[in-house]
């Protein structure tokens, strides 16, 4: 009965994504290219200036909010994990390696949108008594949609989008797996550490994931390319399979169950907008704590976090997949990179549960947090009560199920939240301003 419930709500997650969801992205973000004369890509440049200017930035005292570094790395704690290296991977095994390709387009379009629904956050923010900012599609969908219900609609979405149940059966089963440990153990000891962490909000998240998620990246870098540098010849035809299968039906090849173009579309780009939170508002609720009143500024931090998450992170990933061919068998998702490291790296079934334990805990930190700020827009008494009980009984209970399950009602709150963002966007677009400096 289970099996059917989740083949029917598959095929509308496929669906979602693959026809509504495509259009809206790719959409909204070659609109918001051609708006902006391709701001994402005319001045990445100067972003990048702009953010490494911010780490002789002080935040005194007395201002209101957090540094907007800090929202930086809280927001991309929750892009950059393991969405990148275990997540991005079910897009190539069910949709082949075309998948990549639409991966690409979404995170091209999705800088964009990111920065607009970042930059309508801080537009609309409002003071909060813990002397900081509340803000979000919360606060401005109502003005696109001028309908008040889509506020508390909106907060449900990501209540339960902040309860990171993919993310948990994750780390909770490379874990116990690997270190041969009980896993009703590793379950209750990490659902304990998200529970009482969380409660530090928004800085403290900040301060784990910046201690966190450059050493993450210097690694990943560092072993990805060593893998790519032993299959240099083997590159020409990988990009070849990419580009061909964006556009053409795949064939079943070993582990692999073959895929329609629509099929591919849907996971290359579900996947994708799933690792870089594009269009779904979390990273909205995030930045808006930023103390700088240079909302451009900092609402162009985002194309850098989608260029790292998407074009970087998700990107070796495959490549490493790839190159070694471990796509096309039938090994467990969680493990593919894991194995393909493995080939020229040791003790990587020590290191990697190790490693993802960290970056899944800053993603499930980070998300968690953002549920409770919705929950308490809701109900500030009884929102957090009946979150952190939806929390403790949820992640426990999508332990024990298959990922793909758990990924799967993650990805379809994820496909309501961007059809409600990306719209609301598109109504206030005229509010929206591309740029660094503010006028």
């Amino acid at each position: 009965m289970f099996k059917a419930i989740f083949d029917i709500l598959e095929l509308a997650n496929e669906f979602l994504w693959a026809h509504i969801a495509f259009v809206l992205i790719v959409g909204a973000g070659f609109y918001f290219s051609i708006s902006s004369r391709f701001f994402q890509i005319r001045r990445f440049g100067g972003i990048l200036r702009s953010f490494f200017g911010f780490f002789s930035e002080r935040v005194s005292q007395g201002d209101k909010g957090i540094h907007p570094l800090k929202t930086f790395f809280a927001a991309i704690g929750g892009c950059i994990g393991i969405g990148n290296v275990v997540g991005i991977c079910t897009a190539v095994q069910i949709g082949g390696p075309g998948a990549l390709f639409w991966t690409w387009v979404g995170g091209l379009c999705g800088m964009l949108i990111q920065y607009s629904e970042v930059y309508l956050g801080f537009r609309y923010r409002v003071p909060n008594s813990s002397g900081s900012y509340d803000g979000g599609p919360m606060y401005f969908l109502p003005t696109a949609y001028k309908q008040r219900w889509v506020a508390p609609l909106v907060c449900v979405l990501l209540c339960i989008y902040g309860v990171e149940i993919f993310m948990f059966n994750v780390v909770a089963d490379s874990i116990s797996t690997n270190w041969h440990l009980n896993e009703y153990l590793v379950v209750a000891v990490l659902l304990l550490a998200v529970l009482i962490v969380a409660t530090g909000g928004i800085n403290r998240v900040g301060e784990i994931c910046s201690a966190i998620i450059p050493l993450f990246i210097l690694l990943y870098l560092v072993m990805s390319f060593w893998v790519i540098f032993h299959h240099l010849s083997d590159i020409p035809a990988m990009f070849g399979m990419i580009f061909k299968g964006a556009f053409t039906p795949q064939a079943a090849i070993g582990g692999f169950a073959g895929s329609t173009v629509m099929l591919t579309i849907s996971m290359g780009l579900s996947r994708g907008a799933y690792s870089g939170d594009i269009g779904v508002g979390y990273t909205s609720v995030i930045y808006s704590e930023g103390h700088s009143s240079q909302f451009k500024r900092q609402s162009s931090m985002t194309v850098i976090g989608v260029f790292l998450d998407t074009f970087v992170i998700c990107s070796l990933s495959i490549f490493v997949v790839l190159l070694t061919g471990h796509w096309k068998t039938d090994i467990d998702v969680t493990l593919m990179v894991q194995e393909a490291l493995g080939m020229h790296f040791p003790l990587m079934e020590f290191f990697m549960p190790f490693f993802l334990f960290l970056l899944g805990y800053s993603t499930i930190l980070t998300y968690f947090v953002v549920g409770l700020k919705c929950a308490k827009f809701i109900s500030p008494k009884w929102g957090p009560r009946i979150y952190y009980l939806y929390a403790a009984i949820s992640l426990p209970l999508f332990a024990f199920v298959d990922p793909s399950q758990a990924f799967l009602v993650m990805s379809l709150s994820g496909a309501f939240l961007l059809m409600l963002n990306i719209t609301g966007m598109l109504l206030l677009r005229k509010e929206i301003k591309f740029g660094l400096e503010e006028h």
